[in-house]
């Protein structure tokens, strides 16, 4: 802009590093297609690995008599979450950047019935021949310091759009009923305390995520003293 004429009211003033910034109604109409053409990516390979997921509870209610799958939500980030992760990662604000940067845009959270059902549903889901793992994190094996535990995996997902294939990232999370519920409660805890949790409360969380953990095994032997036992093996950490 030249100094001392005022922005059109159709247009947009952005304050920037080297000044300001001005965007025509048709410039901003471009950017909001371009955005929301980048989530659209990821609201497709959510879809994708949805109906892997779904494709093998109906095999297993249909030919096996037993489901592992006790529910399956998933959601794609919100404009305001993504940019508050960009800000605070300090990642470069352009939809490559955050194609690398930004694993878990799109989320799936499986909940099991058991724990062997994780990792089984992780091997079956894996080993389909278009799916490419990024990145494994079992905090299962190796619970986090404050008991958290879950299976996380990055995976690639090719999607095919009428531009051609896009390989989306999609993060998926295995946990138990038992993990998933002390996980639900803890958010909850961080949330009220706004991430400053009183030290007694964070020793009896961990306490709480132990018999969790103790339900969990129990539940499992007598699951197997009833059914027999299941093997399920976790293929890259």
């Amino acid at each position: 802009m030249v100094e001392g004429m005022d922005t059109p009211a159709s247009s947009l003033a952005v304050p920037t590093s080297e000044g300001i910034a001005t965007f025509s109604p048709g410039e901003l109409r471009a950017m909001r297609d371009e955005f929301q053409r980048f989530l659209l990516e990821y609201e497709f390979g959510l879809r994708e690995v949805e109906t892997k997921l779904g494709i093998l509870r109906d095999e297993f209610q249909q030919m096996h008599d037993y489901n592992p799958i006790e529910h399956v939500s998933s959601r794609v980030k919100t404009a305001d979450s993504l940019v508050e992760k960009v800000t605070r990662k300090g990642i470069d604000p352009s939809f490559d950047s955050i194609r690398v940067g930004i694993t878990d845009v799109a989320g799936i959270r499986v909940t099991t019935s058991f724990t062997k059902d994780a990792y089984r549903l992780f091997d079956l889901l894996t080993q389909q021949d278009d799916i490419v793992v990024r990145e494994v994190k079992d905090y299962i094996l190796r619970p986090k310091a404050n008991g958290y535990k879950s299976l996380h995996v990055i995976v690639e997902v090719p999607v095919f759009l009428s531009t051609g294939r896009v390989d989306v990232a999609v993060e998926v999370q295995f946990r138990t009923i038992a993990m998933d519920f002390w996980a639900s409660l803890e958010h909850k805890i961080y949330y009220k305390y706004d991430g400053v949790v009183p030290d007694g409360l964070l020793a009896e969380l961990k306490d709480a995520a132990d018999s969790a953990a103790l339900l969990d095994a129990r539940m499992e032997r007598l699951h197997s003293e009833l059914h027999g036992p299941r093997t399920a093996t976790v293929r890259a950490v």
